[in-house]
């Protein structure tokens, strides 16, 4: 995976890809590979550990953090929710199409238990296992507004269990909400549809559902504030070790001395000023040795937080990367000297850049 590839659409470099391909990469290659039947057929716990712990290496390689990054910090920054809550949503997904498919069409939509509305006109039986009912350790039909029993109960089909992952749209009355079809079928077969929510807003529905689980399981706000996001983050647009920098000062777990998953036993003040921990605010904002440098690029750069213009604004991040280029900030230790940037001069610098590039082609892919 850190090796060079060659994907359609992706080029292949000896260049480590930027975080927000390799985002696009796991959301649309690994993850469909990884849980490929998952919405029909669950698996069990013990493989779902095996495929979260997968997981956590795909958010790992994306963003670069460190092993002892949280794993619901290592999600917001990869911007990639844990599988449980992804294979939940993938199920409610694969459970909407099913629902809202015409009958005709969809064979599986035609077993669908008799409570589920359609807007078809010759509505198909419940099932077609009804002769089954009476014979004992036969699959039975599942009843649509019946909880779903436990998964040692395997005396119905996984389609029986699979529009239970809906039952939070269920009406005040304990109705489905009515399926919406093609617009060329409508006038044809089906009568004109009632007023209610589309596909397209049921689809909405199940996303909001996902933000609204993510956010309860990421961390407190006060320990780490930044927020769940489907949508990569702008800085993961810059080069793999730019925004590994990024990645790994965000959640406190970098190579800044004040961060503890480094070295929790060397000295925690600042290299540069030798004033105050050297945390990822100190080392940005505050550090008086990198004034210079501090004036030369981050002048429009006075906060940190999640809602700091710098995250939306790509000139600052490209203002912040040159930053943390030119000043070596949060780079690995013995990488090459930490360049003053008081007395440093532009050939320095020039040799550190140089070093940097062959750095991220062998050390960080």
């Amino acid at each position: 995976m850190c090796g060079s590839l060659y994907i359609p659409g992706v080029l292949a470099t000896l260049t480590p890809l930027p975080p927000f391909l390799c985002h696009r990469l796991a959301s649309s290659l690994l993850f469909p590979i990884l849980s490929y039947g998952a919405e029909v057929f669950r698996p069990t716990v013990h493989m779902t550990r095996k495929m979260s712990a997968f997981w956590h290496k795909v958010q790992r390689w994306s963003t670069n953090c460190f092993a002892g990054t949280p794993t619901n910090i290592l999600a917001i920054e990869a911007c990639l929710p844990p599988l449980d809550l992804l294979l939940a949503y993938k199920r409610r997904l694969a459970s909407l199409r099913v629902m809202c498919s015409p009958p005709e069409i969809n064979p599986a939509s035609a077993r669908l238990p008799a409570s589920l509305q359609t807007l078809s006109l010759k509505r198909h039986a419940p099932d077609h296992r009804v002769h089954s009912r009476r014979n004992a350790g036969s699959r039975l039909p599942l009843p649509w507004l019946q909880p779903r029993p436990p998964s040692k109960n395997r005396a119905h089909l996984p389609l029986d269990a699979l529009p239970h992952s809906m039952l939070f749209l269920l009406g005040p009355e304990g109705h489905a909400p009515l399926p919406v079809t093609s617009q060329h079928l409508l006038g044809q077969t089906y009568p004109a549809p009632p007023p209610g929510r589309t596909y397209p807003q049921l689809k909405l529905l199940c996303r909001e559902l996902l933000m609204e689980e993510w956010e309860l399981a990421a961390p407190d706000p006060m320990s780490y504030a930044y927020r769940p996001s489907l949508k990569p983050h702008p800085f993961m647009g810059l080069p793999k070790f730019d925004a590994g920098r990024l990645h790994q000062m965000r959640p406190g777990k970098s190579y800044l001395r004040a961060h503890p998953s480094w070295d929790d036993e060397g000295p925690t003040t600042c290299p540069s000023c030798s004033e105050a921990p050297e945390t990822f605010a100190h080392a940005i904002l505050h550090c008086p040795a990198k004034v210079p440098a501090r004036t030369r690029h981050l002048q429009g750069v006075t906060e940190l937080g999640p809602d700091a213009p710098l995250w939306s604004s790509a000139a600052l991040l490209g203002a912040l990367a040159r930053f943390v280029r030119s000043t070596a900030t949060a780079f690995p230790p013995g990488m090459f000297s930490r360049p003053s940037s008081s007395t440093g001069s532009v050939s320095s610098r020039s040799s550190n850049v140089v070093s940097f590039g062959y750095f991220m082609s062998s050390q960080e892919g």
